[in-house]
């Protein structure tokens, strides 16, 4: 088995900053994917950057994203314009000692490229199924699928997770010596992590449904 591209293969994915929160495992890069649900797409249209949040899925090596047809953000995208796709999941604010020192834990994917324009029709019907059973598992076989006018409405494209990086901060605050009490003397600050968590509340059901109709198991699973 060939071995997995690595992650950082050109200047502009590599991290500089920071460099020690680098990571190299593209295994990495698949969970920080996998675990987010809202990506921003940014590029530059008509002269100006545009950065916009999108939902997305994960097939293998391929980004899958779509939109209208009507979006301009997704037609110069499709039409070859350089695309950065990040995403970024905050796990805890960390109050430090200083100012200078307060930071965030968190695990951030970023991706450079240029799409492709998903025209087959198969693969269009499979990244549409990896978008929605990346946002609602088990949504995707137990919904209708989507008829001629709705997919003539929807641009599908496909990004290459070859040019991307990764960098992850975990881990209590970095103080300077200076700001750190011997052992035996007491500390005026407190400093720390105040982890930060997503959790899936109760389902709300649409007003239309039939009073009683019960909750699904592939939506039932999902409650924290």
């Amino acid at each position: 088995m060939d071995a997995a591209p690595p992650l950082s293969p050109t200047a502009r994915s590599t991290v500089r900053r920071g460099a020690r929160r680098a990571r190299t495992d593209r295994a990495e890069l698949h969970a920080v994917l996998d675990a987010g649900l809202v990506g921003h797409l940014g590029l530059v249209v008509n002269g100006s950057p545009i950065v916009l949040p999108t939902g997305y899925g994960r097939r293998g090596d391929i980004l899958y994203l779509h939109g209208s047809t009507g979006a301009a953000s997704l037609r110069a995208a499709a039409a070859g314009v350089p695309v950065c796709f990040t995403v970024t999941l905050l796990d805890g604010v960390v109050y430090a000692r200083s100012a200078f020192h307060h930071s965030m834990n968190y695990r951030c994917a970023v991706v450079h490229g240029v799409v492709r324009p998903v025209t087959d029709p198969d693969e269009r019907l499979l990244g549409l199924e990896v978008l929605t059973e990346h946002l609602a598992p088990g949504s995707w076989a137990a919904t209708r699928q989507p008829d001629r006018r709705e997919l003539a409405a929807t641009a599908l494209l496909a990004l290459d997770l070859t040019e991307a990086s990764v960098k992850v901060r975990t881990g209590p605050p970095g103080d300077d010596d200076r700001d750190v009490p011997g052992p035996d003397e007491p500390d005026p600050v407190w400093a720390g992590v105040l982890p930060v968590r997503t959790v899936v509340g109760e389902p709300e059901p649409c007003p239309l449904l039939p009073r009683g109709t019960p909750v699904p198991t592939r939506v039932r699973d999902r409650v924290s």
